[in-house]
This record gives C-alpha cells, sequence and structure tokens, in this order.
C-alpha cells in the first residue's frame, strides 16, 4: 500500500514524495485512516516508526478540507514535552503542508516571547508547544484556543514522566469541549491508559509494537567496566571502531558537560546539550551533530527526548537510567525508518540492579561485553548512584532504581530543566513562522 491508497490530499501526496517516503510504515497505516474519520485515537507505537507523520498528515487534510474561518485562529494544537521535539513537529507540519495554505508556528520556553506572540497575533491555524510556555502566553492573553478542533498530545508518556499532568488538565479547561483527541505515546504504560480513559471519547487503539519493546534492528551491547574507567573505553571504543557520530547519555547535566569536556581533549570533538544550557547553544550543538561536523552529542534524557537524526549509526549509555523505560526511548533513537543502528551500554558494579531491571522491562537478556584492557574489578563494591538531583540513591537493589519516577525525579526535573516553563526573563534565539 502507498501513501496515495489512504486517501491523502494531492498535496499532502506532492509533500510525501519530496521528503524521499513512499510506503507507510504500520503506525501510518493504520493511524491516517483512523484520524481521518473523525474519532479520536489512542496510539503507540515504538519511537522511530513515522508516529509525526501518522498524525501530521491526518490533521492537516482535516484542516484543509474543513470549513475555513474568516479569521484565521489556532484550529489544531500540538502539545509536546521538549523544545526539541516541537521544533522536530513544526517542521514536519510545515514540511508536509507547505502545498497548502494553512500556517503553523513553534513556541516553547527558553527564548524571548516576542517573535512568538507577533505570529499568534498574525494568525496561525496549526501551533505546535510545549505547555509551559502555552499556559504562560494564555495567561497573557496572547493565544486563543476557544476554536482548537483537534488536540494532540505527543510522546504523553514523558509529558507524564516530567510532571506536566497539571498543565496539561489546565490547557484542557480552556479547550472546546467537542474536539478530535490523539493521543501518541511510545509506550501504553498505566499512566497513559489511564490519562486516555479520561480525555478520550470511545478512541480508536493502535498499537504497533508489543509495549516496552526495543527495535529490531537496534544490535544492543552492554560492556562490563569500571566506573572510573568508563570515560577512557568510551574514547577507545570510538577511535578504535571509527564511529564518527555518536549520541551518549549520561545521567545528569553536570556529567554530560564534564563529560563533553574530557572527550574533546582527547581530540574527539563533542559537546553537551540539557536543560541549563541556552537554546541557542542546543541548537547549534544539534545542528552540527546533524551535519557531522561534530562526533560526539553528549545528552541528557531530558534534552534528547524527540531527537530525530536520520540514520544515526551510534548511541551509547555512558550512564544507565534510573527509570528503565527511558533505556527503550534512549536507543530509540538509532535504528529508526528501517535502518540499522548499534546500542551500547557502559554498565559499572553500581548499575547491576538498573540492568537486571531493563532486562525486565524489555524480556529479553543482553549480550555482555569486556574489552581487553578494561577488565573489570570482581571485587569491586557497588556505590550509591547519582540521581539527577545532585543526590545518591541506590542503584544495585531489587528495584533497580525504578522508583525514582515517583520519589521525586519528575519534580527534579521540572525545576532544573523544564523544556517549557522557562522564566520570561532568559531571552535567546528566534523561532520564526513558517508556512504550513
Amino acid at each position: 500500500m502507498t501513501f496515495s491508497d489512504l486517501g491523502l490530499r494531492a498535496e499532502l501526496l506532492r509533500a510525501v514524495e519530496a521528503q524521499g517516503y513512499t510506503t507507510p510504515t504500520p503506525i501510518q497505516l493504520k493511524a491516517i485512516p483512523a484520524v481521518l474519520e473523525g474519532g479520536d485515537l489512542l496510539a503507540s507505537a515504538q519511537t522511530g516508526t513515522g508516529k509525526t507523520a501518522g498524525f501530521t498528515l491526518p490533521m492537516l487534510q482535516r484542516l484543509a478540507d474543513g470549513p475555513r474561518p474568516t479569521k484565521r485562529q489556532v484550529r489544531a494544537l500540538v502539545l509536546t514535552p521538549t523544545r526539541e521535539l516541537a521544533a522536530q513537529v513544526g517542521e514536519s507540519v510545515a514540511d508536509y503542508g507547505r502545498h497548502l495554505t494553512l500556517k503553523s508556528h513553534v513556541i516553547f520556553g527558553g527564548v524571548g516571547q516576542q517573535p512568538q506572540v507577533d505570529a499568534i497575533r498574525a494568525g496561525l491555524d496549526v501551533l505546535v508547544a510545549t505547555p509551559g510556555r502555552l499556559l504562560d502566553l494564555h495567561q497573557q492573553k496572547h493565544v486563543d484556543l476557544s476554536k482548537v478542533e483537534i488536540l494532540v498530545l505527543d510522546e504523553a508518556d514523558r509529558m507524564l514522566d516530567m510532571g506536566f499532568i497539571h498543565d496539561i488538565k489546565k490547557i484542557l479547561r480552556v479547550l472546546p469541549e467537542k474536539r478530535q483527541n490523539l493521543l501518541f505515546s511510545a509506550t501504553f504504560s498505566n499512566e497513559i491508559q489511564a490519562l486516555a480513559g479520561k480525555l478520550l471519547d470511545d478512541p480508536a487503539m493502535i498499537e504497533v509494537a508489543r509495549r516496552n519493546t526495543t527495535a529490531e534492528l537496534v544490535d544492543q551491547a552492554i560492556y562490563r567496566v569500571d566506573r572510573e574507567k568508563k570515560r577512557d573505553l568510551l574514547a577507545h571504543l570510538i577511535t578504535e571502531h571509527d564511529w564518527q557520530q555518536v549520541l551518549v547519555f549520561t545521567r545528569t547535566k553536570h556529567g554530560a558537560n564534564r563529560l563533553a569536556e574530557q572527550l574533546s581533549k582527547q581530540d574527539i570533538p563533542a559537546m553537551a546539550i540539557h536543560g541549563n544550557k541556552s537554546q541557542s547553544a542546543r541548537t547549534k550543538a544539534l545542528a552540527a551533530f546533524k551535519t557531522g561536523d561534530l562526533q560526539v552529542l553528549v545528552a541528557t534524557d531530558i534534552a534528547a527526548r524527540g531527537l530525530d537524526i536520520e540514520e544515526l549509526p551510534h548511541v551509547v549509555n555512558f550512564e544507565l537510567p534510573n527509570v528503565a523505560e527511558d533505556y527503550v526511548h534512549r536507543i530509540g533513537r538509532t535504528g529508526r525508518a528501517g535502518s540499522e543502528g548499534k546500542a551500547v551500554s557502559l554498565v559499572c558494579v553500581d548499575e547491576h540492579g538498573l540492568l537486571k531491571g531493563i532486562e525486565r522491562l524489555i524480556k529479553r537478556d543482553l549480550e555482555k561485553r569486556i574489552e581487553p584492557g578494561f577488565e573489570p574489578d570482581p571485587n569491586a563494591k557497588p556505590e550509591p548512584i547519582e540521581n539527577g538531583r545532585g543526590k545518591r540513591s541506590g542503584g544495585g537493589g531489587r528495584n533497580g532504581g525504578q522508583d525514582q519516577r515517583r520519589q521525586g525525579q519528575a519534580a527534579g526535573q521540572r525545576r532544573g530543566g523544564d523544556e517549557a516553563r522557562a522564566p520570561r526573563r532568559r531571552r535567546g534565539g528566534r523561532s520564526g513562522s513558517r508556512q504550513a
């Protein structure tokens, strides 16, 4: 089946063809017709399977086919958890809708609000936003959401993880009661199903992959190593195997900065992105990484959610995440859209419990390796793991750190890396309005 078989307008088919896509992915095959029918939808699929086009294409078609108001106003609202994901979705809306007369814009925190206010004032059909900045502008009466016909919650699981549920509830209260709701998520957690029960009205349900599975095309391996040898092992693997584009995950912002500096000193070009970096610095680092000018991008989980890099070959967990589901999201940055990828995790004695939690979640044992010259000390004792808030928690216990979500991790992320609710006094780059 091709995109033309899905009933899409000629303008959208031209845009899809220009992007180089010919065959819909499984999530697109199921989601596009469901959205076009006008009902609510709850959809889950592995990362990298085309969820964005799965809602963007039919959303644009429904707006283009529907009655056009005399005054241009926000008719479709897409909420995302992070700046990078908002920018990515915004690009997709503009790219797929380039032959339509709709207008779109992206708003998020960390940059000056005036260009965003000006774009909204000029009139928009589609608004892509992070929850905090959207609430800020709505409370200032800069944005009117009373005419929204379609609401999309993208990466809804991550929004819940980051503690945005209260912001989402506030936004829902100012939207029209009659609207189409589309909830897209990488996983079908119990929390997501609870949210869907309150938000969605008799939704169609799509689950392309089994819950919490990892992409089949990703080669996953564990390197056992002592904690103080991790940096040298990473540098060794990068140079020995000539890895040219590597996305590396750390738990903390400080750890990301330190690792990027250390790799750069070893003649491995590296930069860090995280919630404390300015938006202009993050955009610059990501652009250099996508073009291949930057060999290593070191990121925290929040900053990396939504990164879409075509044919990214290597993802490295320099440190395992405290929450096992984040492992699935991390390695989902590679092996996307049918390409092969490699995911490597450097695991020390502190993280054995976290590793067991990950293997339970994905229901498979990961291959364990030891690199010659980096053999771990069999007598090493585990130490508490820094949880990202400047505090330490036990990572080697039975729960594998899974309880961090409920014991304040999300609150710490809201304070330290809120992608949406950046103070308005911060000024940064501009984000421009684009034809959709």
